[in-house]
């Protein structure tokens, strides 16, 4: 059995966090739901700008739509739509057999939005009503300002995941934003079932201390955020507030961990996959990670939920010197600020497109 399929069947969704035209069309992804035990798909400007600038499989597209008339940000998102909407087919057994807990694909709303609560809010509905598909996430950064899009976009009734969360406090603001838009519906007389996800980003801890602490806390420090997370998480997932969500036919908002590809070189391609393996998350991983972790054999012991040493662990770090909680906000606007930059190169790597094709046609 692939490590992939223990990781479902100890109740942990396995993701891929990329998307590619070619994905699509030469059938690797549906071989990866049949082979890999994939049940969903994350995306974000990064990865689509790396698809587009790195092939031709879009050229014949962004032709088509040039002689519509579209251009920049419009074009973009009617190529993502179009990718997001045969993912979302794809993964729409799923979505159907388990009732709409997995199954799901991610659209991010422009990151230029990232402080913009009103014009957040008025994307995620006009994206998820274009798509028109019910198992696709609307990503939404857990900013200052994203919080209370988060909770009116819930309240709306579009499925949001949350996105750019690096710590405990960042993980609770955004479920109590979750929470709330659900509580609003219910006191509405709508329906609670509203699908969420809250995106913990685990890798870029330890990318951000590793020439700051010593060798034996290389690799420790995102770990142990999440174990501190994940106990915060199973706490609120067993409050009274989030029973009595249930009673009236609410779900559980999942915790997701993001992020989740090794970048030092000098440990496993499997680190993360294995220390954070719990049931009722979702782990969203490169295509690489994916590849590795089905030649791995063994999970290794479940993330508990306790929190495990979390805490001993972060008392290590602030011997060493490391804030976690300034860390966590600079870490989430530098993310803020990466996928700005990655928009804008996007959105240049297209207007480059369609002068090239314009030229040739």
């Amino acid at each position: 059995m692939k490590a992939t399929q223990k990781l479902h069947e100890l109740g942990q969704s396995v993701w891929l966090d990329n998307i590619t035209r070619d994905l699509l069309t030469s059938g690797t992804l549906r071989r990866y739901i049949d082979e890999l035990s994939l049940t969903g798909l994350t995306s974000n400007p990064t990865i689509f700008d790396q698809a587009i600038k790195s092939s031709s499989d879009y050229d014949s597209a962004i032709r088509g739509k040039l002689k519509e008339g579209k251009s920049g940000e419009s074009l973009f998102f009617e190529l993502a739509i179009e990718d997001l909407a045969q993912a979302a087919d794809l993964f729409r057994p799923t979505w159907d057999r388990t009732n709409g807990v997995d199954g799901w694909v991610s659209l991010e709303v422009s990151p230029l939005l990232a402080h913009d609560t009103a014009s957040t809010i008025a994307a995620a509905k006009e994206l998820h009503a274009r798509a028109k598909r019910p198992n696709l996430f609307i990503k939404i950064p857990g900013t200052k300002e994203g919080l209370p899009a988060i909770e009116e976009t819930i309240f709306a009734g579009v499925p949001v995941n949350v996105t750019l969360l690096f710590s405990r406090e960042h993980y609770l603001a955004a479920a109590e934003a979750y929470l709330r838009g659900v509580e609003r519906r219910i006191a509405a007389g709508l329906n609670p079932n509203v699908g969420s996800v809250a995106s913990v980003f685990v890798s870029r801890w330890d990318a951000a201390v590793a020439n700051k602490v010593p060798a034996p806390l290389h690799n420790k420090l995102g770990i142990a955020i999440a174990k501190r997370t994940y106990k915060t998480a199973c706490e609120l997932l067993g409050s009274a507030l989030s029973r009595r969500i249930y009673n009236e036919g609410g779900r559980p908002q999942r915790l997701l961990w993001a992020s989740t590809g090794t970048k030092d070189p000098a440990a496993s391609d499997v680190l993360y996959i294995k220390a954070l393996a719990a049931p009722l998350t979702v782990n969203t991983m490169p295509e690489g990670t994916v590849r590795a972790l089905a030649n791995h054999g063994e999970i290794g012991e479940m993330l508990p939920a306790n929190g495990g040493d979390s805490e001993e662990v972060l008392s290590q770090f602030a011997k060493a010197g490391v804030d976690v909680d300034a860390l966590a906000a600079t870490l989430q606007d530098e993310g803020a600020k990466s996928f700005v930059k990655s928009w804008t190169e996007l959105m240049s790597v297209i207007s480059a497109k369609a002068e090239v094709l314009k030229k040739a046609s």
